[in-house]
């Protein structure tokens, strides 16, 4: 029986990125039995996407007149998903020859696997997170400290000592290579339209362990992922690669309030704070420029402002 597929790709400013991309999936779709289809939004791109997307006449094209942000677009696609499969696919995210074949043989022969990641690689190969357990207040604070050195026995959302080379169950898979089974999406939908970027990945792998199904990491391929190109039309990239900082963090606030209540919420913010503190006085004490006790402080306002302008993690910004 012929494998059906629909790619889902949402496009914003990476013109260059799409031929290699779509090159790409086409060399893997070569190697399996499969009926492709795919599916693609352009996000008000202000480069030559859309020009570019028009050359490729097997994507049937959606143009957006707004960018509505990754999550909100991918739910624009799904009315017109026919698929048993469906693959949400990054611009900037590049399949080996063996990707689909392995993913999708994977998928037939677990049917308790409800969305699938893959290892992800950078340009240089280095290995990026790919198999990850779900945020919370404590974990986050953790990390954002330093203090998981010392609370060794804390699950964090990523770990990455081991060395990526066994299927996995885990809690939540980047979406910039999201191998979901149709079945699950008629289940429980697609993305939370709250979540305007960040997070609604995490939240929809959430939704979907409580549905019953099962979150893998599949190591016995690969995928080239860039990381953060559509971000870098939009805004400045921080130290650490973590773009856009406001609308990470007003997925925070959407993430906890819905996942941990009003309470979790709360103390997520308290913890958020003592990290703040902690790092101020780290600052001071080694003597930090005065700018980065200026960054300190602006992260820590828009961090309540973003606390205030969403009802405290009740309802989007935008």
């Amino acid at each position: 029986m012929t494998i059906t597929l629909d790619v889902l790709v949402v496009s914003y400013n990476t013109s260059k990125l799409l031929r290699p991309m779509f090159n790409a999936m086409d060399q893997a779709a070569a190697a399996v039995k499969i009926q492709l289809r795919y599916l693609v939004l352009d996000n008000e791109s202000s480069d030559d996407s859309v020009c570019e997307l028009s050359k490729f006449p097997l994507a049937k094209l959606i143009v957006n007149d707004v960018n509505v942000g990754f999550g909100r677009a991918n739910n624009q696609l799904l009315p017109l998903v026919e698929a048993d499969y469906v693959l949400l696919l990054n611009t900037d995210a590049f399949v080996s020859p063996d990707t689909l074949n392995l993913t999708l043989s994977f998928m037939a022969n677990n049917p308790d696997c409800g969305i699938l990641g893959v290892k992800l690689v950078g340009r240089d190969g280095e290995l990026q997170p790919s198999c990850r357990y779900f945020p919370t207040p404590w974990n986050l604070f953790l990390a954002r400290t330093g203090l998981a050195r010392i609370f060794k026995k804390s699950v964090m959302v990523d770990d990455m000592i081991w060395a990526h080379d066994d299927v996995r169950e885990c809690d939540w898979v980047p979406g910039c290579y999201y191998l979901v089974r149709r079945t699950v999406l008629d289940q429980i939908g697609l993305f939370d339209p709250r979540f305007f970027m960040y997070y609604e990945e995490v939240d929809h792998c959430r939704r979907a362990k409580a549905a019953g199904w099962k979150i893998f990491f599949y190591p016995h391929t690969s995928v080239v992922h860039l990381g953060g190109e559509s971000a870098k039309t939009t805004g400045e990239i921080s130290e650490g690669g973590k773009q856009l900082s406001a609308l990470q963090i007003e997925s925070e606030h959407l993430y906890m309030r819905k996942h941990y209540g009003l309470i979790g919420l709360l103390n997520h913010c308290i913890l958020y704070y003592i990290g703040v503190f902690l790092a101020f006085l780290k600052a001071v004490l080694q003597r930090k420029n005065s700018g980065f006790l200026e960054r300190l402080s602006a992260n820590a306002k828009m961090f309540f402002k973003i606390l205030m302008v969403t009802g405290f993690g009740k309802h989007s910004a935008k």
